[in-house]
């Protein structure tokens, strides 16, 4: 049966993919603090409202001041960062966040963080952030990765 299996699989011609002329290769991006709005979707409709936005920030500083002391310094941030956003060093930096300079960051401060990448993100200002507005399409035409200088010709 497993030798049929891979004779079908063999016979079925390979369909070319249509290229279109002239159209740039894109890419699409989202924000580390977007993917963090997005996984705060508690009814799982597709969007974040301000309310699902304000318990996610909730609940995602709660599982890190596990003293409950109401405040995380810098080094604690960086732990909230890597587990809500990926990576230690994603944006929002800890010095944007903590609104008063006292190097520690409250709750308060990191809602009021979100808030604001909130209204950046609600594009079409309806108090949601969907999937859609999370995105930002790159396009990569003539561009190369790589450091500058050392491209290929």
């Amino acid at each position: 049966m497993l030798l049929a299996l891979l004779l079908q699989a063999a016979a079925v011609p390979a369909v070319p993919v249509a290229t279109v002329p002239g159209q740039p290769p894109a890419t699409f991006v989202v924000e580390p603090v977007g993917m963090a709005i997005a996984g705060f979707d508690s009814d799982g409709d597709g969007r974040t409202s301000r309310a699902e936005l304000d318990a996610g920030v909730r609940r995602s500083f709660a599982s890190v001041d596990t003293t409950r002391a109401g405040t995380l310094g810098y080094i604690a941030f960086a732990d909230w960062a890597e587990r809500w956003l990926g990576d230690r060093n994603a944006l929002p930096s800890p010095f944007e966040v903590d609104g008063d300079g006292d190097n520690r960051i409250t709750l308060a401060e990191l809602q009021a963080a979100f808030a604001r990448i909130f209204t950046r993100l609600d594009t079409d200002s309806d108090g949601f952030v969907s999937h859609k507005e999370l995105l930002t399409i790159r396009a990569m035409a003539g561009r190369t990765m790589g450091p500058p200088g050392k491209r290929k010709r």
